[in-house]
């Protein structure tokens, strides 16, 4: 009897001296130089988790990593994800971050102006997500945004949850539109203000772009953006040119030099500002505008008002092929920066303007 006292106060003090071994280790710095990325699939047990974390180098021993779990009853609270672990960091801090479940977040961001075909490839080639994104979404039902989540997440709900976006922020605002807009359902708005995004990059100008396209619709005239006969073309992929006076000329759906009215459907997925602007447009007498070389754009009540600002870029437009030119002939750069509308790709200029043309 006295040899099995001495046998379990042995064993007693070894256990103790293994707790306290463990406790102290759990606190201190891990082996790894740098960070740790692992990646803990759903399902996964304590004891895989911690041959994962010792294999990559971010804990120095299987045992002591999942006897701390255990001793503290978080063996079956692991997370599942995608984890960054800082450098040297304990045991007791990788196990608050898996956890905690603060998992890498990833991002896509989709940018004003692109249609849905080119938002569903972003998401298609996105690598971290998984399954396949389904069909292409319908035409101006996305919201572009830039959107977080996780290694894993589904392609088809990342698309679901951007679809879900647009609904929300329309629904949000619909009631507070202006009195007296000439469309009467969300769609109609969506289309206008596709329409808005690709006449302008600049923001502050979205709500005066809006207000001629609604005075147009008002009083009857034709919307007349040239934005609208390249989707009528390539479905919103740029030209890689001009637009030709037959293009200007020929009849497609979304053509709103040919037709009244709004075209079919949404040219791109509009993005919060654009459709803010066309629910409550600036009001303005405005009925013209035209790119004003310096970014921005001119705008005109009357078509007198507007000949002359036509004019005023055209000659800004001339001396910017003038400067071209003989930077050229001298084979040095140009001296200023030239806006896209000034560039020596255009066509020469007609007797009515083909590019940057005002509606």
């Amino acid at each position: 009897m006295r040899r099995f006292a001495v046998l379990l106060v042995l064993l007693g003090v070894i256990g103790a001296v293994a707790f306290g071994w463990v406790q102290a280790s759990w606190d201190q710095p891990g082996p790894s130089a740098g960070e740790t990325t692992i990646l803990i699939p759903p399902g996964t047990r304590a004891h895989a988790v911690a041959q994962m974390l010792e294999d990559r180098g971010a804990v120095a021993n299987v045992w002591l990593f999942e006897v701390g779990l255990r001793t503290r009853k978080l063996a079956d609270k692991i997370k599942a994800g995608e984890y960054a672990l800082p450098a040297r960091a304990s045991m007791g801090a990788i196990t608050a971050i898996l956890v905690e479940g603060k998992s890498i977040q990833h991002k896509l961001t989709a940018a004003e102006g692109l249609t849905s075909d080119m938002i569903w490839k972003l998401v298609q080639n996105d690598s971290a997500l998984e399954g396949d994104a389904g069909p292409v979404p319908e035409e101006g039902t996305l919201l572009p945004e830039t959107y977080l989540f996780t290694r894993g997440q589904s392609r088809a709900g990342l698309i679901g949850q951007i679809r879900r976006a647009q609904e929300k922020f329309l629904a949000a605002r619909w009631s507070g539109r202006a009195e007296g807009l000439p469309f009467s359902t969300m769609r109609e708005a969506v289309i206008l203000a596709s329409i808005v995004e690709k006449e302008t990059a600049v923001p502050a100008e979205r709500p005066h772009i809006a207000s001629v396209f609604v005075n147009r619709l008002k009083v009857g005239m034709r919307l007349q953006s040239d934005p609208t006969i390249i989707y009528g073309l390539t479905r919103g992929y740029p030209l890689g040119r001009g637009i030709r006076q037959s293009e200007i000329e020929g009849a497609t759906p979304y053509n709103t030099y040919v037709i009244a009215g709004l075209p079919p459907g949404p040219i791109a997925n509009p993005g919060k500002d654009s459709l803010a602007a066309v629910l409550n447009p600036q009001q303005s007498q405005d009925l013209f505008f035209v790119a004003n070389g310096k970014g921005g754009h001119a705008f005109a009540a009357s078509m007198n008002e507007h000949a002359r600002n036509v004019a005023a870029f055209r000659n800004i437009e001339r001396a910017a092929r003038r400067e071209v030119q003989a930077s050229e002939a001298l084979n040095e750069p140009a001296n200023v920066p030239l806006p896209d509308a000034m560039l020596p790709a255009l066509p020469k200029p007609k007797p009515k303007p083909r590019r940057r043309r005002s509606p």
